[in-house]
């Protein structure tokens, strides 16, 4: 009988030579034609089951796609072995119910969502090579980001690396149940490339993921989650948890950092540790309830809630999610 032949551990980095854009599997650096070889950012399953194929996406540059030319390069190897194996897992799982979502562990989620975010990150910036209108701030300019993005991209070839991180979680994962009006699409998603924050939900079931946090934002909002796992959000309270999200990911002062241990012969899977760069003091900045509250406002957009509403008493931000007695509030139709 054949010997199984060893997994391969070697990690690729794009990021070392900007290689981001190259006709390259984004996965794993071998040559492809981009015409040719490519996976769709958001999955066939995805686009099929909720009629997305056609449906526009607005990109940074303010130019138009749609949910099917978003596409990100690779190689057929990683395609067939790698990214359908994930997205069979997922539509597998969610098949019956989108609760199923539940059901997945959460490296699943943390590589499901990681693969679309990447993927939308890549093509923006391969639009910024053409843009229609120039981005006020390029990513391509932005040295942060790129250095949050090269520690993410680490962590998420757990894609196609056998993977294990020792005694961490990469992201903060939220999974809630919302309830929908008539009018509610079956499907939404959201991200934010600053913050690394996405967000999608199927049908009645939300996921929101902050991709590069250790964990650290699902801890201080241990409460927050707790309480709005309790019962069905009406979509005005799910826009104000994503909001203490975003603002909480925005809050984030340090950049993890990742490093593999040392591969020794006969391993079979790559043990990633990890340490937080530049902490001083707190990992999160001070809380600014003005800031938030404009971020609120953003989000709260669909309802006209304008910001000095939200501020009426600017030491407690309007909220829908607690009522004035700091207690988890129920509500099945936005007040008039």
């Amino acid at each position: 009988m054949a010997a199984t032949p060893s997994p391969d551990l070697t990690l690729y980095d794009p990021f070392a030579r900007m290689q981001l854009l190259a006709p390259a599997c984004f996965l794993c650096g071998a040559p492809v034609d981009p015409a040719r070889d490519n996976v769709p950012v958001f999955a066939p399953w995805l686009t099929e089951r909720y009629g997305l194929a056609d449906r526009e996406i607005r990109l940074l540059d303010q130019s138009t796609s749609t949910f099917r030319e978003l596409t990100i390069p690779c190689c057929p190897r990683c395609h067939q072995q790698h990214v359908n194996a994930l997205e069979s897992r997922v539509e597998a799982a969610t098949a019956a119910d989108p609760a199923g979502l539940r059901q997945l562990d959460e490296q699943t989620l943390f590589l499901w969502l990681g693969k679309m975010f990447y993927g939308i990150f890549v093509g923006e910036l391969a639009r910024e090579q053409e843009p229609l209108i120039k981005p006020r701030y390029p990513l391509a300019e932005n040295r942060t980001l790129f250095s949050r993005f090269r520690s993410f991209f680490q962590v998420l070839q757990a894609l196609r690396v056998p993977m294990q991180y020792d005694d961490f979680v990469p992201g903060s994962m939220f999974i809630l149940d919302v309830e929908l009006g008539p009018d509610e699409p079956d499907f939404a998603y959201e991200d934010d490339l600053a913050t690394m924050v996405f967000s999608i939900r199927l049908g009645r079931v939300a996921v929101i993921g902050c991709l590069l946090d250790n964990d650290m934002l699902r801890h201080v909002m241990e409460r927050v989650y707790h309480d709005a796992q309790a019962r069905p959000l009406h979509p005005v309270q799910l826009a104000e948890f994503k909001a203490r999200v975003y603002y909480g990911a925005y809050l984030l002062s340090a950049i993890p950092e990742y490093f593999p241990r040392p591969v020794k012969p006969g391993d079979d899977v790559l043990v990633m540790d990890t340490f937080l760069d530049d902490v001083t003091g707190s990992v999160f900045n001070p809380w600014d309830n003005m800031a938030y509250a404009q971020t609120l406002e953003e989000l709260w957009l669909p309802w006209k809630i304008e910001l000095r509403t939200i501020l009426q008493n600017p030491r407690e931000p309007l909220s829908y999610l607690y009522d004035a007695d700091g207690q988890p509030r129920t509500l099945t139709a936005f007040p008039a």
